[in-house]
């Protein structure tokens, strides 16, 4: 019996000796983080979205703080975060790159696309591309199952009656998190500035087109052809925009015989950067 509590005492006494030897090792060895992660990371909204390009707020900061980051890297925080995370590294906050928002690129709703059969699995976008195909007509055209709005953690997107996505520009942060989720890639990021966009993705002819979609692009080239700065360009049976070169006359959303073409109200025409001669 003695010797079982002597037993107990030694093990209780190491067990203390070592402890306290942990506790001075960790104290001496411990690595200081950077005050300025923590600062940083006050200053950020919280979303942890990703649109920054790491695994959310939290190791954003430790980025910029190390250095393997800008500033001026939260789209979702814009001018406003850039500034106070400048502050904070006592450096200045770079060219904050022009907000970005989501863009359907895609009209053919249930008024305008036709059904090609009825779909009665899950309704979830993804699902529906890789088992059936969904319902419409379209092959490349939107769904409609509303994935996009799901994914989207800001409330800045909504399924209208027409069956197709609906983006509230002023709630959108470009996190980008409802392009990854559209398995059609019909949905892009494009500068809040540009009022003009194609909304349509479908590379099919003319012809198909016209079968299956009332407002879907059928190559015709007018648009090319009156865009004044060469930002419209026809490739495998579809018009693209290069936003970069887009100044938004709207002339080829006049020209669209699909009205395919779709004009945002309240955006500004944009002036073409004219070089400077030396």
């Amino acid at each position: 019996m003695n010797g079982t509590i002597i037993s107990l005492i030694s093990l209780g006494a190491l067990g203390f000796v070592f402890s306290v030897g942990l506790a001075v090792a960790a104290k001496k060895l411990a690595v200081e983080g950077d005050p300025r992660v923590d600062q940083i990371n006050e200053a950020l909204p919280g979303a942890n979205c990703g649109a920054c390009g790491f695994a959310g707020c939290r190791n954003f900061a430790e980025s910029v703080a190390g250095g393997q980051a800008q500033p001026n890297g939260c789209p979702v925080g814009g001018a406003a975060v850039a500034k106070k995370i400048a502050e904070i590294l006592g450096v200045e906050t770079g060219e904050v790159p022009s907000r970005k928002v989501a863009q359907v690129l895609c009209k053919g709703g249930h008024a305008e696309a036709t059904q090609r059969a009825e779909y009665n699995g899950p309704k979830d976008c993804r699902i529906a591309n890789v088992t059936q195909g969904g319902d419409k007509g379209c092959t490349y055209g939107c769904l409609g199952f509303g994935t996009c709005v799901a994914a989207c953690p800001f409330g800045a997107m909504e399924m209208n009656e027409n069956g197709l996505p609906v983006v509230f520009e002023d709630k959108c942060t470009g996190c980008n998190k409802c392009v990854e989720a559209c398995p059609r890639d019909i949905i892009i990021l494009a500068g809040e500035e540009y009022g003009v966009h194609i909304r349509c993705r479908s590379l099919a002819k003319g012809k198909e087109v016209r079968s299956v979609c009332q407002v879907g692009c059928i190559a015709c080239r007018r648009c090319e052809k009156e865009c004044p700065t060469g930002a419209i360009t026809v490739e495998n049976n579809l018009a693209e925009i290069n936003y970069d070169k887009c100044i938004v006359c709207r002339k080829c959303v006049k020209v669209c015989p699909t009205n395919t073409i779709e004009e945002q109200e309240g955006k500004p025409i944009i002036k073409p950067k004219v070089a400077i001669k030396a």
